[in-house]
């Protein structure tokens, strides 16, 4: 089955109903080629090359060049192509909405499957398996789908996501046909197709019932850094080398990296990423981006390990470097079998054939074609001929023939090129291109045919060669050149670039710059007006979105000035302002309006309708709701401006422009403004006119051309498209744009279509995109073409007359070279300095000559006398120049010294790090001597050449000690503790001296038993007893403590031993187990756990010890040093005066001496650069023999002369040059062979210093010429003389004997010896500690650094477990505290409960059994009461001052309604009520008959009741809340307790994690050979890696513990042998125990029987006498101290209730008066209204009155009787607030007499309580006296006087008890009733009725509801209204 090509690829899009032909455009020819994209190259046959060129593929034909194209069939483009192994088909996906993947069939290019649905809107890479049967792709952005195809028959077999980024490559294993791997940005993936039993690996595709599945697995970077994966290569194991982005290859296995893989020296493999991997004959080859290609030894390899650094080094076995400027990306081989041709992409623009054969006949590599590399930047067209000139990005000028299909020259340079213009034919005869780069750079170059010049030069050339010549080269601007334009006259060349400016060039044989002009933004296009406007003008298109016009300067006219800016051109400018928003707002506005009057219109045609059918429209259709009008789009402006893409210009002074970003999908035609005063940058025009473009929103027009005739519009998309409008002749306004036709051509991602041309004869059209694709398309067909074309090639210019003798021209090739302007005003600037230095100078001359006569005025003035002599501070002319100059002075040092600040500091700290760090090696001196504790001394043996030297150790730093201080915890602990211990015993013994002191104070030793006071015998008596007590309670609490004892040591029935616990528990443990670290379930105990803490204290307690034992070392060494140094110098002391001994003797009489020690210059090391001044002359004269060899003998000593002598001068420059030579020459000396230091050193004395050495000489000098000086004059002596001389000689020789026996000093000399050879074997020894100390410092150090990196994880998995645990604990005491309120909670429950029954009891005992009101009783006390909550309490006030004002408004409309028969009608319902005798149905009255007590009683029990119910409600609601949070808390314990055992697993795998780290380092533990057991067939094995290192008594110590266990295991049998009979032994003797004790029992019974006549309790009674005593007296004294008291509180409440009484009386006598005014005024009223009513009666028409007067009386009588009200409301006012302050006063003092009523009962009861308790013990007593027979009997008259006293206080009790309830009954009914308080003398009748009283609680909600139905009725004057309990208000 066959697809049809010409129903499946995509064709140009034509307007609907246009007259525009399909065909408009004919595809010509391909000139570029996309070599960014990747691997865009395949091998379909052994001729046939494809790649990609935007929506084509072209198939190349490579011998013939000529080419083949396959249109896209989506016309998105195509993604990516693949060539089937058999190369009979290959696959092209491409690119668009749910594109397509085509299988073509090859060579005959049919359609063959069509595969559907893979991705959503590209393919990045698709790959055939090697027997071509499936097909695998990956899709780009979003999805990144991998999908796997049977593409035969067109179904998908697997789909899974590949990953979240960009995957650049999916292929299929060669030698696994069921694996498949993908790489990309950041990743790698491979894939297996294998059974789904079958473990995983990487990607895996199973196969089940359902089908097949993918399953994969990311590889992991690890240690290595995260990469792209550009290539990949899968070996045959498995195994995956990839590259990476540094050049390196990294093998994969598993999905880890095993190793990296390197060339030696740590050389990357390839100087760039590999670009692609080929497994070829055993061979690896990779292919870089370095343009090399590098093969591999395959089996090193898939074989190669890691080192310590994770890194494999090998050398490549062949390689073959292209070029430097090659950058390969991928590589296809060649159809042909057996063949090493491979065909290479390189990104740089060529196609490159390669023989990788690698032999000796190996063919160079050749590139077969050359393309512009990157997007094309410039193009255009030759104005005479069919020429079409590039520039692009790589540097690269290309000319070709379009009509030949063919390049036809090129040239390229250092930096790109950004644009490029053919100059019109007027300038030049079709041969000069003018191209701008991105340096800012404008080279003219000439193209011009090379045969005729070869002619006229004598030079041989082909026919087929063309040459680009630089003709000139020009920079200026700083930055790209992005315009070029010649003016229509032909003598002016604009160039724009990317700096904001504009420079203009005078047209000639030379171009000449005229100036250039500033513009406000980065110049996208230019282009002059055309010949039609009659004014030239340059129309500059700024990509900002402004547009300047100006006018060109004069051609000629050179600019004078200092820099080439233009100024005074006539200029305009243009700000683009957005109208894209608003075009949208009106065209939604329009639409709405459409819509409404189609609604409209429909309303009117249902109507009529309905009217003609004679109908009525439905309510809802007459009254149909409009709908709510759609909400408009917003008006917006884009902030930057859009960018503008190009312009042109329409008509003087209008222009059209085609914008990007937000405002594209119009063309806007502006113009510009008469305005022209304004800022440029600030200005905002908008576009007097525009013009839709269909489809165009996202995709703008990037630029526009117009055909020769103006006939058509060619515009070039940002998709890549080409779109061509037919217009009208001379149609500037464009109103002829309607239909269009479009293709794709380029790429429609990132191939826009920058440049669009139409060839001079208007039959071609030229295409340069961003994807450095060139299209040329022909308007007539290609047959019609040929026919109108007369040759088959272009015409390429000759070249002009003299170029032969033009040299080349000098090119700009240097990117920081100053451009036009920046060069001239570098010469105006040099100029300046030249000049400013020139003034510089004179002004330095005439200050030099200033200076002059200055010093020679002061040396006149200096030669002057005193008298006359002028001071210093006369010749100041004013002091404020010298203190400016100076305050300038240290301002500048202050600046300097802050810039070198941080230098100084940097200076600073190196210096202190070198003192403290730096050393030289073993046979140098320390550069800084005080960072060394202890510099390399060498103590050499005097009889023998064996040496011992001390260790260099480097000085404690602070740093160390602190470490050291901090390795050290315990001691500090320790202290703290023991410190801590020894302040509360201090405190506590200060605290005891201070209570004895206080004690001897207070109390007295003599007075004080058993803390009661007594005196005398009684004391003394009391005294014996208690010591009696106390030593009988001492024996039995100490025989009840060792009985104790005894108990608590009886273990359980079930008990075992804990010793046999745990060691069974040991045993199970590690019973045939020897824990290993190394084993992968070992598990690290709690203490041998191990951080970078502990870690590092070991290593600091490692370097401290090794410190120790270097420096207790050095000590013994110095030490013997000492011995050494001080042995010396007593041996040569002796050895001088030996000498001078023998100086005085004769010859044959001098003994010789023995040969001394000396001391070496490595034992001092000290002296080493001590030095006197022969050493400096002896050093002179060595560098002077050093030198003669290689310079002139008397220059060499001269200097060393003057070296010698002449003191040191830094300053000399002659001495610097020496010292310089000096120097030079001593490191010559020290390579070439020992230092003059060495030398001088060799030539020392040892150990003795010159001014000694010359010292002794001038003594022995001395000494000489003493004894000398008898022999000279010898002959002379005299007898005695001689005899004198014999005896000093005999004296002479014997302090010679002496001397030589004292030098001659063996035995100490051996003994020095001795004890060095001894030192010498310690510090061996030391030393071979020392070394293993160092392997174990390097061991400790490892495991530090790796606990560092573990420390961090650590440290979160510590906290997150000590976070689990304290919170835990804190939810685990949460939950205790929450159970122990929720039990006290339930006991108050409980409690309350009791208290309810209690009172209920309470309630029905008071009613007794035949009470005929119990009914109502229990009614009202079980009636269920809304009481107010809080908030009704708090309004109360208010609701009182409400019921005030609704008091005073009722009395006046009774007041104003008062008539005698309301009052008559009043009293009979009063009369009715009372003589009925019926029962009040409110049960909040008392019933008559009913006890008012009784009454009270039950209404204060349902209070209590009430209350109790609202205590019960709370605790119940808090215990209910209580429970679910206990319940919540138990949960939250759970999930806590979950958390921490999960924190701990995860602390215990990473301890075993951290453990098998630390595992892998590596130990250096040195053994013997008889040390190692390890032998294999008694041989010892070459691998020593499975041994285990052990201590030797480890397994001696295993295998001695097997006998122990035999021996242990028979002692064990036998002692449970020996414990059954001893069980067995002590169950028998335990019985005859337990009938033994019953018997002493029952005896001791009987004797206590016989003696007490009762069981007693025998320890208490032996206490009881001394402890009742003492009990009854402390009994005694507490029940005198509680009634003393009692009395005094009894006191207080007396007096605060007769406090509260007078206050209660004077509140009540105030409030009386009060209603006593109240009546009085209420009398008055009555009285003048009666008087007012009479007066009325009498002068109505009795008799004569005048009218007039009545009419004003009455007036006036109006008037006053207003006023009477008004003073009367007044009043009454008054009183009612007065009235509502005292019933508040009144309240206030009732409640405080029931507070102090209430304290005092409590008190009360609590006083009975103790006197019952008091009763109590006394019985107690009384009882124990007469059961104890040993007693003591008190006075019958104590127990007489309290018992009175006890009758009194219950009669004081029950009188205060009576009084209470009587003043309770009072208040109460007073406080029902209304009544008056007064004193008890004066009369309780009430002038008025009683007030009513204040509301309670329980009639609170009651008395609101009857507030609107009460009604106040007031008495009639005189009448009597009696005091009754039944009277209410």
């Amino acid at each position: 089955m066959y697809y049809e090509y010409e129903d499946l690829y995509s064709r140009p899009y034509r307007t609907p109903e246009s007259e525009i032909p399909e065909n408009l455009l004919h595809l010509s020819h391909s000139f570029g080629y996309d070599s960014g994209r990747r691997a865009n190259l395949q091998v379909l046959d052994e001729r046939t090359l494809a790649f990609i060129a935007g929506n084509l593929l072209v198939l190349l034909d490579v011998p013939t060049k000529e080419q083949r194209y396959l249109r896209s069939c989506s016309g998105g483009g195509i993604g990516t192509i693949m060539a089937h192994p058999s190369k009979k088909h290959f696959a092209v996906a491409e690119k668009g909405v749910h594109p397509y993947i085509i299988i073509y069939e090859y060579p005959s290019l049919r359609p063959y499957r069509i595969l559907r649905d893979g991705t959503e809107c590209a393919y990045s890479s698709v790959d055939f398996n090697p027997d071509g049967t499936l097909l695998a792709s990956v899709g780009g952005a979003p999805d990144y789908m991998l999908t796997l195809w049977d593409w035969r028959q067109e179904l998908v077999t697997l789909r899974i996501k590949a990953f979240s980024q960009e995957v650049y490559r999916v292929s299929f294993s060669p030698d696994n046909p069921v694996q498949l791997t993908t790489s990309g940005s950041g990743h790698i993936k491979q894939v297996e197709i294998i059974s789904f039993k079958l473990l995983t690996q990487f990607w895996k595709m199973a196969s089940t019932f359902t089908g097949l599945k993918l399953q994969g697995l990311l590889g992991r970077f690890g240690k290595t850094a995260l990469t792209d994966i550009e290539s990949y290569v899968e070996l045959p194991d498995g195994k995956v080398v990839s590259g990476s982005e540094w050049g390196n290859m990294l093998l994969w296995d598993g999905g880890l990296i095993k190793v990296e893989i390197c060339r030696s020296g740590g050389r990357t493999c390839h100087a760039a990423p590999i670009q692609q991997f080929a497994l070829d004959e055993g061979e690896l080859m990779t292919m870089g981006a370095d343009g090399a290609i590098r093969t591999w030894d395959f089996e090193a390899i898939d074989t190669a390990d890691c080192n310590d650094s994770g890194v494999f080094e090998m050398e490549p076995m062949n390689e073959l470097v292209i070029g430097r400027s090659v950058r390969l990306s991928s590589m296809v081989k060649s159809a042909l079998p057996d063949s090493s041709i491979w065909f290479a992409q390189d990104s740089n623009g060529c196609i490159w054939k390669l023989n990788l054969s690698f032999s000796n006949i190996t063919d160079d590599p050749e590139c077969l074609f050359r393309f512009p590399a990157g997007g094309i930047q410039g193009m255009d067209v030759s104005g005479v001929s069919h020429l079409m000139a590039t520039s692009a990005l790589d540097g690269s000028v290309k000319v070709f023939d379009f009509l030949a299909k063919g390049e036809v020259a090129s040239i390229r340079f250092k930096q790109g090129g950004t644009m490029l213009t053919w100059a019109p034919s007027l300038v030049c005869k079709g041969g000069l291109l003018v191209s701008g780069f991105e340096d800012g750079v404008v080279r003219l170059l000439e193209l011009y045919d090379p045969p005729s010049l070869s002619l006229a030069t004598g030079r041989t050339s082909s026919e087929d060669t063309r040459e680009l010549h630089l003709k000139q080269a020009l920079k200026p601007h700083n930055g790209p050149v992005t315009a070029i334009a010649y003016a229509g006259n032909r003598e002016i060349l604009a160039t724009g670039s990317s700096d904001n400016t504009v420079f203009f060039f005078t047209v000639g044989v030379v171009y000449k710059p005229i100036g250039f002009v500033n513009v406000p933004g980065p110049v996208q296009g230019l282009q002059w007006s055309p010949q039609s406007h009659g004014k030239t003008t340059l129309l500059i298109l700024c990509r900002s979105g402004h547009v300047v016009e100006l006018e060109p300067p004069e051609p000629g006219a050179q600019n004078p000035s200092k820099t080439f800016e233009l100024s005074g051109l006539s200029t305009r400018c243009f700000k683009f302002r957005s109208i894209k928003s608003r075009i949208k707002r009106e065209e939604e506005i329009a639409r709405l309006q459409l819509m409404k009057e189609k609604k409209m219109n429909d309303r009117k045609e249902r109507l009529s309708k309905a009217t003609e059918e004679g109908r009525e429209l439905a309510e809802e259709e007459l009254h149909e709701e409009e709908e709510e009008e759609e909400e408009l789009p917003p008006l917006f402006i884009p902030e930057p401006t859009s960018p503008l893409y190009c312009g042109f210009y329409s008509e003087p002074g209008m222009f059209w422009l085609s914008m990007g970003g937000y405002d594209s999908g119009f063309l806007y035609h502006c113009r510009f403004s008469e305005k022209q005063d304004e800022d440029p940058a600030h200005r905002q025009d908008e576009p007097f006119a525009f013009l839709p473009l269909q489809n165009l929103d996202e995709d703008p027009i990037c630029t526009i051309t117009f055909s020769s005739n103006r006939h058509l519009m060619l515009c070039g998309m940002q998709s890549g498209s080409v779109r061509v409008y037919p217009l009208q002749p001379d149609d500037h306004s464009l109103n002829s744009m309607e239909a269009y036709w479009e293709l794709s051509l380029h790429d429609n991602e990132y191939g826009h279509l920058r440049h669009l041309r139409c060839s001079h004869d208007d039959r071609f059209v030229l295409t340069a995109g961003g994807d450095g694709n060139i299209f040329s398309l022909t308007l007539l067909p290609p047959e019609e073409l040929e026919r109108a074309l007369h040759s088959p090639e272009a015409n390429v210019p000759s070249p002009r007359a003299g170029v032969e003798m033009e040299g080349h021209a000098p090119d700009i090739e240097d990117v920081t070279a100053y451009s036009i302007e920046t060069a001239k005003r570098k010469l105006e600037t040099d100029r300046l300095l030249r000049e400013a230095e020139l003034k510089k100078a004179e002004r330095s001359k005439k200050l030099a000559a200033l200076r002059g006569r200055f010093r020679k005025l002061l040396q006149e003035n200096q030669r002057l006398p005193d008298h006359v002599r002028l001071p210093r501070t006369e010749f100041e002319l004013e002091p404020r120049f010298r203190e400016e100059m100076e305050r300038v002075t240290a301002q500048q040092v202050m600046e300097a010294r802050k810039e070198m600040a941080w230098e100084q500091e940097r200076h600073r700290i190196g210096l202190q790090k070198l003192r403290e760090w730096y050393c030289l090696a073993d046979n140098t001196y320390s550069l800084f001597r005080d960072s060394l504790e202890c510099d390399t001394v060498t103590v050499v043996a005097i009889r023998s050449k064996h040496s011992v030297s001390t260790y260099r150790l480097r000085a404690m730093t602070d740093h160390d000690r602190q470490q050291r201080g901090a390795s050290q915890p315990g001691t500090l602990h320790l202290q703290e503790r023991r410190r801590s211990r020894a302040q509360p015993g201090k405190d506590g013994s200060r605290g005891q001296e201070e209570h004895e002191d206080l004690s001897g104070e207070t109390v007295p030793e003599d007075t004080l038993v058993g803390g009661l006071k007594l005196s005398g015998r009684q004391a003394e008596k009391l005294g014996k007893a208690m010591e009696k007590a106390e030593l009988a309670r001492a024996k039995i609490e100490t025989r009840k403590k060792e009985w104790d004892e005894l108990y608590a040591e009886k273990p359980d029935e079930d008990c075992e031993d804990p010793a046999d616990v745990q060691a069974i528990q040991q045993a199970t443990e590690n019973m045939g187990d020897f824990k290993l670290k190394t084993a992968q379930d070992y598990t690290v105990p709690e203490h041998l756990r191990m951080n970078a803490e502990k870690k590092r204290m070991e290593l600091v307690i490692l370097e401290e010890q090794i410190h120790q034992k270097k420096t207790e070392m050095n000590r013994r060494i110095m030490v013997l040093s000492d011995n050494k140094v001080s042995l010396v110098s007593q041996l040569h002391s002796q050895a001088r005066q030996l000498q001078l001994v023998q100086q005085c003797l004769v010859p044959h009489l001098r003994c010789i001496p023995p040969a001394l020690p000396s001391l070496r210059p490595e034992e001092v090391p000290g002296k080493r650069l001590q030095y006197s001044r022969a050493t400096l002359e002896r050093y002179a004269a060595l560098r002077a023999q050093r030198s003669v060899d290689s310079h002139s003998v008397d220059r060499l000593l001269a200097a060393s002369a003057n070296h010698a002598r002449m003191p040191s001068n830094p300053t000399d420059p002659a001495q610097k040059r020496n010292s310089q030579e000096s120097h030079r020459s001593e490191e010559e000396e020290g390579e070439e062979g020992p230092s003059l230091l060495e030398l001088l050193e060799g030539e020392r004395p040892g150990g003795e210093g010159e001014q000694e050495e010359t010292k002794k000489e001038e003594e022995a000098g001395e000494r000489a010429e003493l004894v000398t000086a008898p022999e000279v004059e010898g002959e002379a002596l005299t007898e005695l003389e001689k005899e004198i001389r014999r005896e000093q000689e005999l004296l002479w020789m014997y302090e010679q004997d002496q001397l030589l026996e004292q030098v001659n000093m063996d035995a100490a000399m051996w003994r020095f010896d001795a004890e060095l050879l001894l030192l010498r074997h310690q510090k061996l020894s030391l030393d071979c500690q020392m070394k293993q100390a160092d392997l174990r410092h390097i061991a400790l150090f490892q495991e530090l650094l790796l606990l560092l990196e573990f420390e961090e994880r650590e440290s979160t998995l510590q906290r997150t477990l000590q976070e689990r645990t304290a919170e835990k604990n804190d939810v685990r005491s949460g939950l205790s505290e929450c159970g122990d309120r929720l039990e006290l909670k339930r006991s108050s429950v409980a409690k309350l409960q009791e208290r309810e029954k209690t009172l209920m009891s309470t309630f029905q005992a008071m009613l007794g059994g035949n009470n005929p009101f119990s009914d109502f009783l229990t009614k009202v006390y079980k009636k269920k009461i809304k009481r107010p909550k809080k908030k009704e309490k708090e309004t109360e006030a208010e609701d009182s001052e409400h019921d005030s004002d609704e008091y005073m408004e009722r009395y006046d409309d009774d007041d104003d309604d008062d008539t005698d028969e309301d009052d008559d009608d009043s009293d009979d319902e009063d009369d009715s009520n009372s003589e009925s005798g019926e029962a009040p149905t409110n049960d909040g009255v008392c019933p008559p008959n009913c006890d008012p007590a009784l009454f009270e009683k039950t209404i204060q029990l349902r209070e209590r009741r009430l209350d109790l119910q609202e205590l019960l409600a709370e605790e119940k609601q808090s215990s209910d809340d209580l429970k679910r949070d206990y319940d919540a808390l138990s949960r939250k314990v759970k999930v806590v307790q979950s958390g921490v055992e999960s924190a701990q697993e995860r602390l215990e795998l990473f301890n075993r994690e951290k453990q098998q780290k630390l595992n892998e380092l590596d130990v250096v533990v040195p053994l013997r050979l008889h040390q190692i057991e390890f032998v294999n067939d008694g041989s010892l094995p070459r691998d020593l890696s499975p041994a285990l290192v052990l201590h030797q008594g480890v397994p001696l110590g295993l295998q001695q513990r097997i006998k122990e266990l035999h021996v242990e295991k028979r002692q064990q049998r036998e002692m449970y042998r020996m414990a059954r009979q001893h069980h067995a032994q002590l169950l028998r003797d335990g019985r005859d125990m337990e009938v033994h004790i019953q018997e002493l029992e029952e005896h001791c019974k009987q004797l206590m029987v016989q003696r007490f006549g009762k069981l007693v309790d025998l320890d208490a009674m032996q206490t009881m006498t001394a402890d009742r005593c003492i009990q009854e007296e402390k009994l005694k004294q507490e029940r005198g101290q509680k009634v003393v008291a009692l009395a005094k509180d009894r006191r207080q409440w007396e007096d605060k209730v007769d406090q509260s009484h007078h206050a209660l009386m004077a509140v009540t006598r105030g409030q009386t008066e009060r209603l006593v005014r109240l009546n009085q005024l209420i009398c008055e009223k009555k009285m003048i209204n009666d008087e007012l009513k009479a007066r009325q009666r009498k002068n109505r028409f009795g008799k004569l009155v005048d009218l007039d007067a009545m009419q004003t009386m009455t007036a006036d009588r109006c008037i006053q009787e207003e006023k009477l009200k008004q003073e009367r409301g007044q009043k009454v006012v008054a009183l009612a607030k007065d009235r509502r302050q005292w019933e508040a006063k009144v309240e206030e003092a009732h409640q405080a007499l029931m507070e102090v009523t209430r304290g005092q009962k409590q008190r009360l009861v609590r006083l009975n309580q103790l006197i019952c308790e008091n009763k109590k013990i006394d019985d107690e007593l009384n009882g124990r006296q007469r059961q104890n027979v040993m007693g003591v009997c008190f006075q019958v008259q104590k127990w007489v006087v309290e018992e009175e006293e006890l009758q009194r206080l219950r009669q004081l009790l029950k009188a205060q008890c009576q009084e209470a309830d009587a003043l309770k009954k009072g208040i109460y009914m007073l406080s029902r009733k209304g009544g008056n308080i007064v004193a008890p003398s004066q009369a309780t009748t009430p002038l008025l009725p009683p007030l009513a009283p204040l509301p309670t609680q329980a009639s609170t909600s009651k008395t609101k509801k009857d507030k609107s139905k009460r009604r106040l009725h007031l008495p009639r004057l005189g009448q009597e209204q009696p005091y009754t309990s039944s009277r209410l208000l």
